[in-house]
């Protein structure tokens, strides 16, 4: 597993998501918009909307909620309107960084992530600069406890997906990003709710890291995390999991 999905991994079982319910909700309430926006408010028709709906029920969102921020997509209410955008660059011992943002001003979030950069020993790259070293893929982790491996598999390759994985604790599965949707669907049809579903930005390759470089990552990450405006952090670092568990304390 890489250092990215380590970090929220552990960052998960301890709990850290839910002391940030609120901040959650203000991403999702993004991400519905902007599906709803981009397809459409009605789930059956739009399998970006219906995977962001089962993320916003997975963190036990208010439907009323759910429901306004559809109806702001399709501009049957009034609100913000969000862009979504991509910003690369490099951190700590020179690892690469593929930021997805979502927001309503690009230059206060350029501003905000170049601070955080330069601030946490990195810097903001080109257009390009690193997301050659990155590959878009459908990606699920799902906890061994959750369900068998037989069970798993099966379901997950009849819906598409082409790789699975035995990852530690977790059953890691792979998809191509257009049949993700399929796959995540088919999983929680088992009724196995994955501890990570997205189509993610996954690193070719990996730079480990240790000691000051590595506290110096997970504390940029912490730090970008933080920002409103960010829908994903990616990044080709990996660490042992005893240094995520130093910074978390």
């Amino acid at each position: 597993m890489s250092g990215h999905s380590k970090w929220h991994s552990i960052k998960h079982k301890k709990g850290a998501a839910d002391a940030k319910r609120g901040k959650l909700f203000t991403r999702i309430i993004k991400e519905l918009t902007v599906a709803a926006r981009a397809g459409g408010g009605d789930p059956d028709m739009n399998p970006r909307l219906r995977t962001v709906i089962a993320d916003a029920k997975a963190a036990n969102m208010p439907a009323d909620n759910i429901k306004r921020a559809i109806r702001r997509g399709t501009g049957e209410e009034p609100g913000v309107s969000y862009e979504e955008v991509t910003y690369e660059g490099y951190g700590p011992g020179g690892v690469a960084l593929f930021l997805e943002v979502l927001t309503d001003n690009k230059n206060r979030a350029v501003g905000e992530i170049r601070h955080l950069l330069t601030k946490h020993g990195g810097n903001l790259g080109s257009s390009n600069s690193v997301g050659w070293m990155f590959d878009k893929r459908g990606h699920l982790l799902v906890d061994k406890s959750e369900t068998d491996e037989e069970t798993l598999m099966n379901a997950a390759i009849e819906a598409g997906a082409d790789d699975f994985r035995d990852d530690a604790g977790h059953w890691e599965i792979l998809t191509a990003p257009e049949l993700f949707d399929a796959v995540a669907e088919a999983v929680r049809g088992l009724g196995v709710e994955p501890e990570t579903a997205q189509v993610a930005m996954l690193p070719q390759n990996s730079v480990m890291l240790e000691g000051k470089s590595a506290q110096q990552m997970l504390k940029l990450l912490s730090a970008l995390d933080e920002l409103d405006d960010i829908r994903h952090v990616w990044s080709n670092f990996d660490v042992d999991e005893k240094e995520i568990e130093a910074s978390l304390g």
